[in-house]
């Protein structure tokens, strides 16, 4: 293994650990829903170790995304912009984009930093919390109006 990750190992690992972050689930609780040990989590997470197919898979369903999230916002590398436009390539449905789910929003850099902090995640939880969906909205109104000035 070299001495540097791989960054679509690191990319992939960053959403791993985003989406487990805010769903309030620990390395250890990863571990065992995937069978593994919270050392292979933090490897994932930090790219250390590269995440196989399978393994992405059942880290998309027991983290409840679709497997294109781990890949949403991934910078395109300039080797990929050398290569040719083969459209619908024989034997593909389709093109990778779309494979990719386009439908997934676009995340900024500084957005994922945000939204992995503790501050950030505890404000959503306790968001949630609230029952009553006419007091949530009437929560985010007044959390609105207290930023916008």
């Amino acid at each position: 293994m070299s001495a540097t990750s791989n960054p679509v190992d690191v990319h992939v690992g960053n959403r791993i650990r985003l989406r487990r972050t805010l769903l309030g689930m620990s390395q250890e609780r990863l571990g065992n829903a995937l069978g593994l040990t919270f050392q292979q989590v933090q490897k994932y997470e930090r790219g250390r170790n590269r995440v196989g197919a399978s393994r992405l898979y059942d880290l998309a369903c027991v983290l409840d995304v679709p497997v294109g999230f781990f890949f949403a916002d991934l910078p395109m590398q300039a080797s990929d912009a050398d290569q040719p436009d083969t459209g619908n390539a024989q034997g593909m449905a389709e093109p990778t984009a779309s494979l990719l789910s386009p439908a997934l929003p676009t995340v900024a850099q500084d957005d994922l930093a945000l939204l992995a902090r503790r501050e950030t995640i505890e404000l959503v939880r306790a968001y949630y919390g609230i029952e009553d969906s006419g007091t949530r909205r009437r929560v985010l109104d007044l959390v609105r109006s207290m930023g916008a000035s």
